[in-house]
């Protein structure tokens, strides 16, 4: 071979091996997902209970150390990853959608940092120990895709740990606020029930029978025993404060939402919006009213008057109700009917296979809300999800059965049924337990999941659903009032020294609400701070979008491939949603 030709295999061969050098360097895409994970491991070995809610399960048969040096080890984990993030990743060699996780990560980082270090949960909050002791047990029952028998092994295994969560928290908790120890006291009582009957039904018929009896009792004895010191001791020094103030409601705001706004111009929307709704359902409510009061005059058009005919009308609606035991029987058949008018409409995809069950909600997770929806974990993407209504409280008088009845009458029942499943939380999260990023499917934001099923609400009326049926746009209207009324109150409750009663009359009587709801949401606020607004966030920065895109693409809008862009991206900070679904829409940048 003459020098020529071996010098143009020897240049070859150095590009060839050169290229292949330059496809084995993992992009910084990758690098990304592989730091991830890496954190993941570590979080999930301290945390095992947030790996099975997440849907690995690993470590299903562990329970996490709660001590306060464990939890030391938490924050430090944190703070750890969070400094060393932009050390093992270049943010600029990122694509854009890396670019994305990236914040995501780096911002859920800093958004538990703070809060650590901001809230003493373990020592205020008794609710917290409820989901060792039975959330532990109950996810692997219902959520878990490995086999029954593993999965009861594993509930043996975590029930054998409850003493010493137990143990855990008659030590640490210290002066909670009397609300939420109110709420720990009645879910307890329901761990007890699920320990001592519902544990054996979700079992079914096993050979593991006998031990799980003997662990069941062995729980509902300690549990017992718990109850009696929540009850008893951490009631008489239940003096703590519920209130987080306004500086930290601020930061907490940002950090949770997530959104670009501050709480003030939050408050500053839902004030102004709220006053628009009103006025919304008084046109209405004028409408229906010969229908229900032929005889009677309307009320006079000020503002006395116009409560007055929003409220006798919906007072004449909300007669028309379900019964207890028909709950959720009648959220089934809705479900049926939405179903059919979104294929019909092509509103959106549906998941197939359809995975949702409504189920009876389990009474140790009752106390704020008539229903929510347990979506499948995003790491067991096909275990099944659970929209979960609740009946009234057993210890109500008949007249608060009749009021809560009366608030979920047929017409609010749909605009629940929109907003829980279909096409509100259940589709979206069954799309986004499946996006291709790690971090997105891991994390994610409140304002995003909440608003886009505020936005459904409205969105299947505008749309068709019902017919144009106005008790039914009435329903969706207070529906959608209350959610502005929660970042009204949230903030409120928090930052100002608003009273009970004063907070009560906004919810009856500017807001609509019965009384029982309304003093469930008075609880809920005092119980949580910004959750509530993440409603009235999400929905209007979903509901502007919409507005933008299709003033913008006219008569070629779509709307099934729009709210298909919409949710395609996982359930991301709603910041990020305009870039998103443009890109994919094939529209310019703004």
């Amino acid at each position: 071979m003459n020098n020529a030709i071996c010098m143009t295999v020897i240049a070859g061969f150095t590009f060839l091996m050169a290229a292949a050098t330059a496809w084995a360097q993992p992009s910084e895409d990758d690098k990304l997902n592989v730091f991830f994970k890496s954190y993941l491991e570590e979080y999930f070995g301290q945390q095992p209970l947030a790996a099975t809610q997440l849907g690995d399960h690993r470590y299903d048969n562990r329970l996490d150390d709660i001590s306060p040096a464990a939890r030391a080890g938490w924050l430090a984990l944190a703070g750890q990853t969070l400094n060393a993030l932009s050390r093992q990743v270049d943010y600029s060699k990122l694509s854009r959608d890396g670019q994305i996780d990236f914040e995501i990560f780096q911002h859920n980082l800093q958004t538990q940092i703070w809060e650590i270090k901001n809230f003493q949960t373990f020592q205020e909050d008794p609710r917290t120990y409820g989901a060792y002791l039975n959330d532990s047990v109950y996810l692997l029952l219902t959520q878990s895709t490995l086999p029954k028998e593993t999965n009861i092994a594993n509930c043996l295994a975590r029930m054998a740990q409850m003493p010493r969560i137990v143990a855990e928290a008659e030590k640490t908790l210290t002066h909670p606020a009397r609300p939420i120890l109110e709420t720990a006291i009645r879910q307890n009582r329901g761990a007890i029930d699920f320990y001592e009957k519902d544990i054996f039904l979700l079992a079914g018929d096993t050979v593991q029978l006998g031990q799980l009896k003997t662990s069941a009792a062995s729980v509902a004895a300690s549990l017992k025993k718990y109850q009696e010191f929540l009850e008893g001791p951490l009631m008489a020094r239940a003096d703590g404060e519920w209130r987080i103030g306004q500086p930290r409601f601020d930061k907490k705001f940002e950090l949770e939402t997530d959104a670009g706004i501050t709480a003030e111009q939050n408050l500053a929307d839902a004030e102004t919006e709220f006053n628009h709704v009103r006025r919304d359902m008084f046109v209405l409510a004028r409408q229906l009213w010969c229908r229900y009061f032929p005889q009677k005059p309307l009320p006079p058009d000020d503002l006395a008057g116009e409560r007055e005919t929003i409220l006798k009308v919906i007072d004449a609606i909300d007669r028309d109700h379900s019964t207890p035991e028909e709950l959720v029987s009648d959220a089934r058949a809705d479900i049926e009917r939405i179903k059919a008018f979104i294929r019909k409409r092509n509103y959106i995809q549906l998941p197939n296979p359809d995975r949702c069950e409504v189920i009876v909600m389990p009474e140790f997770r009752r106390g704020n809300s008539l229903a929510y929806l347990d979506n499948a974990p995003p790491l067991d993407p096909n275990a099944h999800s659970y929209y979960a209504i609740s009946p009234p409280p057993s210890d109500w008088t008949p007249q608060q059965v009749e009021s809560f009845l009366e608030e979920y009458n047929h017409y609010m029942l749909q605009i629940l049924t929109i907003h829980e499943g279909y096409p509100g939380h259940y589709v979206q999260l069954a799309e986004a337990v499946r996006v291709p990023s790690l971090i997105r499917r891991v994390y994610q934001s409140g304002a995003y999941v909440e608003g886009w099923a505020v936005y459904g609400e409205m969105t299947m009326l505008n749309e068709g659903y019902g017919d144009g049926n106005l008790q039914l746009r009435l329903m969706e209207l207070k529906f959608y009032l209350r959610a502005v009324a929660n970042s009204i109150l949230d903030y409120k409750m928090h930052c100002t020294q608003i009273t009970d009663a004063e907070a009560m009359e906004f919810l009856t009587q500017d807001a609509f609400q019965s009384e029982g709801e309304a003093k469930l949401k008075l609880i809920r606020a005092k119980q949580s701070s910004v959750q509530l607004s993440t409603y009235f966030v999400g929905r209007m920065a979903h509901y502007r979008l919409h507005q933008q895109i299709e003033r913008e693409l006219g008569d070629k809008f779509d709307l099934a491939r729009y709210h298909n862009a919409v949710i395609a991206h996982g359930s991301i900070p709603v910041k990020y949603l305009p870039e998103l679904v443009r890109a994919d829409l094939g529209l310019a940048k703004p």
